[in-house]
């Protein structure tokens, strides 16, 4: 009982300091000018696991439910 107590004491802190502040943009932003040249992508040399999948036909036993509702 005292751990949940002590997780909702971060929690709700930080609900409250999140409740308690305003944001409002002043300025729109602006993406940089960006040059790329070139450029090489990584190589991996990667030996995968080999991997057999299969079926199979299982019974299972399911138990009998009776429902009864109650008479009004």
């Amino acid at each position: 009982m005292r751990a949940k107590r002590l997780f909702w004491v971060p929690v709700l802190a930080t609900g409250l300091v999140v409740a308690g502040c305003t944001a409002e943009k002043t300025q729109d932003g602006e993406m940089p000018e960006v040059n790329v040249e070139g450029g090489q992508l990584p190589k991996y040399d990667v030996d995968a696991a080999d991997v057999t999948v299969t079926t199979d036909t299982q019974t299972v036993v399911m138990p009998d439910i009776e429902v009864t509702p109650p008479s009004n």
